[in-house]
């Protein structure tokens, strides 16, 4: 998995290449061409050259007889780096040159002054100038529909990186933690980490308060909570205990605190696994697996 967020975030452009073609034209209004499918491309364009030149990723949007209509060059921009603006004009002129067709750099910026930055005009020569495409805060929805959110899940996770730590941001958070319960565990776990990793300790305390005050209404807690429930009540079952149905149930609760955990891959001590395996105090669990979302270590739930 990605190590940094810059990483992490040229990611979500492999895992779904239709995000740069939605923020190209939802967002951004550029015009972009009608095409059958989209690739994820090489992104060296080093070539002869002695300095290394490799974009965070490239994308070939594609048309009749697969013939390439549009090149997209992504790059994360997480600060002001001068030295981007003499090798984004190469970017361009290179990709334009691989695939005989006309090419845009995307620039994804998280914060205003970044963004703002980012969209001043790049001056080539007398009377030339490069004007690149930026996506910043500006142009991120602040909120979505659910069909939008499940549709476009990458779209949510953007918006919920840049605005959960605003006021109401909360809400969003919930939503867009909910639209992800339908991806694969990697994938599920790779956004929410994203979406975690940029929130504040107050947004994180909200959070949690909201878990509690709405019981399991994430999809992504219900997903991991019946699934540690279901496996507590048929191991109960196949023992045949008297106590077998509760025991199965305190177990399931139990389970689901370490799924959610795991899935979130933040790390179980034992003394954690040990102490939550064990508990027979349902509403303790229960106040556990609620926490277990929001959590940067585990040993807070012991201390809670």
């Amino acid at each position: 998995m990605p190590t940094t967020e810059h990483e992490a975030l040229a990611e979500l452009f492999r895992y779904q290449p239709e995000l740069a073609a939605t923020l190209l034209r939802d967002l951004l209004h550029y015009p972009v061409p009608p095409y059958l499918r989209i690739e994820v491309a090489d992104g060296d364009f080093s070539q002869a050259m002695a300095t290394e030149y490799r974009a965070d990723r490239v994308l070939v949007l594609r048309g009749a007889r697969d013939r390439p209509i549009l090149g997209v060059i992504v790059e994360v921009q997480r600060n002001v780096d001068d030295e981007k603006r003499w090798s984004w004009p190469l970017y361009q002129v290179a990709l334009r040159a691989r695939l005989r067709c006309p090419a845009v750099v995307l620039v994804l910026c998280l914060d205003k002054a970044t963004a703002a930055w980012a969209a001043q005009p790049i001056a080539l020569g007398p009377g030339q100038r490069l004007r690149l495409q930026v996506v910043g805060p500006g142009a991120l929805p602040r909120s979505f529909s659910d069909a939008a959110a499940s549709r476009l899940p990458e779209l949510a996770v953007l918006s919920a990186m840049t605005h959960g730590n605003d006021s109401g941001g909360v809400n969003l958070v919930l939503q867009t933690l909910a639209a992800l319960v339908h991806l694969d565990e990697e994938r599920g776990r790779f956004y929410t980490d994203l979406i975690l990793a940029r929130l504040n300790e107050t947004l994180r305390q909200e959070l949690e308060i909201e878990m509690q005050k709405y019981e399991y209404q994430s999809e992504f807690a219900r997903k991991y909570y019946n699934q540690g429930l279901t496996e507590g009540e048929a191991r109960g079952e196949a023992r045949g205990e008297a106590r077998g149905e509760a025991r199965g149930e305190t177990q399931g609760k139990a389970r689901s605190v370490l799924a959610v955990l795991e899935a979130r891959g933040v790390p179980v001590p034992e003394e954690v696994r040990g102490a939550v395996l064990g508990c027979q105090d349902q509403a303790r669990l229960d106040a556990w697996l609620r926490a277990a979302i929001v959590v940067k270590d585990a040993t807070a739930l012991l201390r809670g």
